[in-house]
């Protein structure tokens, strides 16, 4: 639950928001040609052909990512679609973290198996993604990500609902901003709500509300420095019957009405660039 200061302060952000919405800019940024390079890899795979929902090259460069930075991922997950576009790019240089899940406790957790998947990925692509960390994250149990005002980046792509369903966004909004370096930014991808359904209607729908997640993060003291349209699909109706996982690449209606839900693609995003003042 959130305390009263934090509820005061999210409430004062929606209405900052709402006039805010129209000032962001969504900015148009050049590509690093090493970062297109990485992302036309051919070792990639089946995993491109995603791109066309998921624009990592748009994205990123949106982000202001450099192959000189520190960047930590919140939960690549068992998928790990985002490392394999990061690790590469920040093998050189930088420096790339992934916070994912505990691989220790109960075997039938999700979030233990899809931990130990995403260990199993990167020993089998040491050569390809380079000397990589992993931390393992979980607030407010396991709440370190790095050392204090230590990392350039810190990207959440299709995250914030877990979070949010699990009731700890407000922790790991906290984490994010003590590991962050002043100037850090924190780069946000997230299936978007309609703007008329709260985060508490929302739960385990995997959708957010774009001003309560602006909110609430700049609460935790950061400054939303630019919005970007990147990653919108205007198609999607996000009433699905099993949420955001009735789109695909998840299909979990299987062969229901699957052309429909081919047809409108991935689910509709926002896309988010937070800095630490």
């Amino acid at each position: 639950m959130l305390g009263r200061s934090w509820t005061k302060k999210i409430a004062t952000g929606l209405s900052f928001c709402t006039l805010l919405s129209a000032a962001v800019i969504s900015a148009q940024v050049s590509a690093d040609p090493q970062l297109t390079e990485v992302v036309a890899d051919e070792r990639r795979g089946d995993a491109a052909k995603r791109d066309m929902y998921r624009h990592p090259t748009q994205t990123l460069s949106f982000f202001g990512i450099k192959p000189t930075d520190t960047v930590i991922e919140l939960a690549p997950g068992a998928g790990a679609w985002y490392t394999a576009i990061l690790a590469p790019y920040l093998k050189a240089e930088g420096q790339f973290i992934a916070a994912n899940f505990v691989t220790t406790g109960d075997e039938k957790s999700y979030y233990v198996r899809a931990g130990k998947k995403f260990l199993k990925k990167v020993e089998m692509n040491k050569d390809w993604w380079g000397d990589i960390q992993v931390v393992e994250f979980y607030p407010p149990e396991a709440s370190k990500l790095a050392e204090p005002n230590s990392v350039d980046m810190v990207v959440s792509f299709r995250s914030l609902h877990g979070w949010h369903r699990d009731g700890n966004l407000q922790d790991v909004v906290a984490s994010v901003y003590r590991a962050l370096k002043p100037g850090g930014v924190f780069g946000v991808v997230q299936h978007r709500s309609l703007p008329s359904k709260t985060n508490e209607e929302l739960r385990g729908t995997g959708y957010i509300n774009q001003n309560e997640a602006i909110a609430l993060i700049e609460a935790a003291g950061f400054s939303l420095q630019a919005s970007s349209e990147i990653n919108a699909n205007a198609k999607d109706t996000k009433d699905h019957p099993k949420g955001v996982w009735t789109l695909p690449p998840s299909l979990r209606l299987k062969d229901q009405d699957k052309d429909k839900y081919l047809a409108i693609g991935e689910s509709d995003r926002m896309t988010l660039k937070f800095v630490k003042p």
